[in-house]
């Protein structure tokens, strides 16, 4: 029988009566003669309760017990699920990740998978399980310990799924019933998209946009597994939700596709560093050895030898970036007279696969800063994306207008 993979999220089966909610459309599948994998988010806010957990018993833990720890909400929802379904007289058992395996790498709190052999499943798909009810976010590492993903790792869990056993399409039911044009708790005139393009959704993911784990999109796109975004509170619908998909299949390539943003970000600028070969790569390499994300980069025309570089970076990563560079000024590995650190910034950007083939959209994205009085901090471009610092209480005016400007509303 062909197979489906349907993942819910925290708040899908935040209570028992969702849980309820969610087998049912579970039931309707199997009933189209699909096989199911279904994907399961621990209950909602069980996660933060369990980190907290952990951080008041042992604030330097070791991540293992961290995970053993925080995987355990998803266990619970797993054996919820089949129970459920089990009650509705369909055949389904639960499965935690060592179980499967999900192997793993080893890195704790943020491992990636590696491998899912499908023996094991396919097996009881043989002998009459309908459903697969398994534990996302959790995997084995080589040396037999529990592992997590990382936070929202169960959306990677369901793609990673989906790919290994070949799945006609991997269903991702959540609290919102689609991809929209922005965020539409801050412009009204946000439109639900019926498809966009991986590299759309992979944009606004990494930009921002929470509807999608980043991961579990570079998966899709590799693995070109069909994924569908929808509300596990509105009605079933074949045709309900955003197909995230091949460019191919997005019929209208639209200069502009939608308006991301992102709050927490902070813009760090070294003041009078060498203008010379290798610089770059003695700020930058400390900061990646501290973990800093760096994204937009700029360096400053040289005068008497010296520039600035600036660059952004999440706000929750200041501190960390600071010190790496102090600690390298201190070495002597890098010279700079001040280092400015701005967290009253964020980032806007405006995506779609159509500037590839069109221009003018940095030129009205540009403009319609301007007529708002909205200044840029730092610019950076992609292919099919354009990304601006600005300040923070500019933001949602900044997005209001640019939504208006592209006329996203518009289908």
């Amino acid at each position: 029988m062909p197979v489906l993979v349907m993942k819910f999220g925290g708040t899908s089966v935040a209570t028992l009566d969702r849980i309820k909610r969610a087998a049912k459309r579970v039931g309707l599948e199997v009933a189209k003669g699909y096989d199911v994998i279904v994907i399961v988010s621990a209950m909602s806010g069980e996660t933060n309760k369990l980190v907290g957990y952990v951080n008041e018993t042992s604030p330097l833990y070791d991540a293992r017990e961290y995970d053993a720890v925080v995987s355990s909400g998803e266990n619970v929802t797993a054996g919820l699920m089949a129970l459920t379904l089990q009650e509705m007289d369909i055949p389904a058992r639960s499965w935690q990740g060592w179980q499967v395996p999900v192997k793993t790498t080893s890195a704790h709190s943020s491992a990636r998978i590696e491998e899912i052999p499908t023996d094991n499943i396919t097996a009881k798909f043989g002998e009459g399980m309908r459903v697969a009810v398994v534990a996302g976010f959790q995997g084995i590492s080589p040396e037999g310990r529990i592992t997590t993903l990382g936070r929202g790792g169960s959306d990677t869990t369901a793609v990673a799924f989906a790919a290994a056993f070949d799945a006609e399409r991997c269903d991702i039911y959540t609290d919102v019933d689609g991809v929209y044009t922005t965020d539409p708790r801050i412009s009204q005139k946000a439109r639900k998209l019926d498809k966009i393009s991986f590299e759309e959704m992979l944009e606004l993911a990494s930009l921002g946009a929470k509807v999608l784990q980043t991961r579990s999109v570079e998966l899709a796109m590799r693995y070109k597994v069909k994924l569908r975004v929808l509300s596990s509170f509105e009605e079933p619908s074949d045709e309900a939700g955003t197909l995230v998909c091949a460019e191919e299949e997005v019929m209208e390539n639209r200069p502009v596709s939608g308006i991301a943003y992102s709050r927490d970000e902070a813009k760090m600028t070294l003041v009078s560093v060498a203008d010379k070969p290798g610089i770059a790569a003695a700020i930058f390499g400390p900061l990646s050895d501290a973990g800093v994300n760096v994204d937009m980069i700029i360096q400053n025309v040289a005068e008497q030898g010296l520039t600035d570089m600036t660059f952004s970076c999440p706000t929750d990563q200041v501190m960390r970036a600071q010190k790496a560079l102090d600690d390298a000024k201190t070495r002597g590995d890098i010279a700079f007279q001040e280092l400015i650190a701005d967290t009253d910034v964020c980032k806007v950007s405006a995506v779609g696969i159509g500037m590839r083939s069109q221009s003018g959209v940095a030129a009205k994205m540009f403009k319609t800063l301007s007529d708002e009085g909205i200044n840029i901090k730092v610019i950076a471009t992609s292919e099919i994306k354009i990304s601006v610092l600005i300040d923070r209480k500019y933001m949602e005016l900044a997005v209001q207008a640019l939504h208006d400007a592209f006329e996203l509303e518009k289908a």
